[in-house]
């Protein structure tokens, strides 16, 4: 295992789902009495698993497909528009 590849991998998606709506769907879910906090934890985890495999495939397949240096091109292009996008929305809204 590359450890550099995984602390950056790590830290990256750790990051990027802080106080996103993943995590605040599971804080609603955990604060409801009756619900065991063991069951959201398993069910939000195996959720969390499940949309990262299917990352990695989609990567995996992308990547067969699709050069590197265009990938990243699209992903920063993306995360441009994303940030555009929130930017006019904050200052507009």
């Amino acid at each position: 295992m590359d450890l550099k590849v995984f602390a950056t991998v790590f830290a990256t998606v750790f990051l990027a789902e802080l106080g996103d709506k993943t995590q605040l769907a599971t804080l609603l879910f955990s604060a409801d009495k009756p619900a065991s906090k063991w069951t959201v934890f398993a069910g939000s985890a195996s959720a969390l698993v499940l949309a990262a495999g299917i990352g990695v495939l989609a990567g995996t397949w992308l990547s067969q497909h699709v050069s590197a240096k265009h990938l990243q091109l699209v992903a920063g292009v993306g995360f441009i528009l994303i940030g555009g996008w929130t930017l006019r929305s904050a200052l507009t809204g």
